[in-house]
């Protein structure tokens, strides 16, 4: 039970992220992640911070492949391996049609075969191979130098369904979930990824790394506030909300109270003493999931970096001394249940 740490904010300094760094560098988590970020640029934020003494291994979650074409794509994520010297997670999403359509001209026919075609020479050039590929959405005749002393990079990418988990399991080191509740990691995304990598002739299935809302019950904290603050510019998207329906959750705009708990109930949001949450996070490792990202979004933008860091910390250890026999205890408690005050 050591999670990574995930800054999901776009920050314009790196000062911002600097208390996310330190945290890892101070307690030994697993990883610091960053998000697309169209403030300060996310490889440049975690080289800057690398710059100034946070060299810990690092992960993108996700950045947006249009943005870039797959050789710059590996050299930008190498780069960032040799600055820190640690391993690196590269992860990448097609970002939404309309967001494709302004850079490409129009939105991918499919979807699924850009991220596909687009992981493999990722791939490709980071194991030191020349890639030809002349696919519908990129060209590329060329390698990188070869660095045979640079720290692993492994290639991610953005999973939320099984069409793309199915993919990912063709071409990707790590899928990368977000809101994913156990259940549908282990009934839905799980198989798919398996079924993918079997597919393609792989030995085994891309690791699983899934970003988790947590939120430490302290006096006077409104849960289901925070729960609903941290959740609102994802669980409103469309492929969001299909995602949480076929995972099971009811989430009604004009009964937010109960959307809170159901988000709450089914481990979108994880809330509760450190111990309690602690606890509720070994059901995604049970589901398979072998990377949880801490995302402290909720507190984050409602009390600021530090007690965001104060939560993540006092989290963190909590994980580090849970043991599997803590684990009845522990489920029992349902954050859901709590009394709290709902906001708006």
């Amino acid at each position: 039970m050591n999670p990574a740490v995930l800054y999901p904010l776009q920050p314009d300094h790196p000062e911002l992220v600097a208390p996310f760094a330190a945290l890892v560098r101070r307690t030994g988590a697993r990883r610091l992640w960053m998000c697309q970020s169209f403030q300060a640029e996310t490889h440049q934020v975690l080289a800057y911070l690398a710059g100034a003494g946070h060299t810990v291994p690092v992960g993108t979650s996700v950045t947006l492949l249009p943005l870039r074409h797959p050789y710059e794509a590996a050299l930008q994520a190498r780069s960032l391996a040799l600055l820190t010297g640690e391993p690196v997670v590269a992860g990448f999403g097609i970002g939404n049609p309309d967001f494709v359509a302004g850079l490409t001209g129009r939105p991918y026919d499919s979807p699924r075969t850009a991220v596909r075609d687009y992981l493999r020479s990722v791939r490709a050039l980071l194991d030191g191979e020349r890639v030809e590929a002349g696919g519908p959405y990129h060209h590329l005749d060329g390698a990188l130098p070869l660095l045979p002393h640079a720290p692993r990079v492994e290639v991610g990418a953005g999973v939320l369904r099984p069409g793309m988990a199915r993919t990912a399991g063709e071409a990707a080191d790590v899928a990368i979930t977000w809101m994913t509740p156990p259940g549908y990691v282990a009934g839905m995304l799980r198989p798919a990824l398996e079924e993918g990598a079997a597919a393609a002739g792989r030995s085994r299935a891309p690791r699983i790394a899934t970003a988790v809302h947590v939120v430490l019950d302290r006096p006077g904290r409104d849960v289901r506030a925070l729960a609903l603050a941290a959740t609102a510019g994802h669980r409103e998207a469309p492929h969001y909300a299909a995602m949480l329906r076929a995972a099971g959750l009811t989430l009604d705009p004009h009964d937010p109270a109960g959307s809170a708990d159901a988000l709450l109930r089914h481990r979108v949001v994880v809330a509760g003493s450190a111990q309690e949450i602690a606890g509720a996070l070994d059901a995604y490792r049970r589901s398979g999931v072998d990377e949880v990202l801490l995302n402290p979004t909720g507190v984050l933008l409602g009390e600021g970096v530090h007690a965001a860091v104060e939560d993540l910390e006092e989290i963190l250890a909590a994980c580090r001394s849970f043991l599997p026999g803590d684990r009845q205890e522990a489920a029992s408690v349902e954050p859901g249940e709590r009394p709290g005050r709902l906001v708006g």
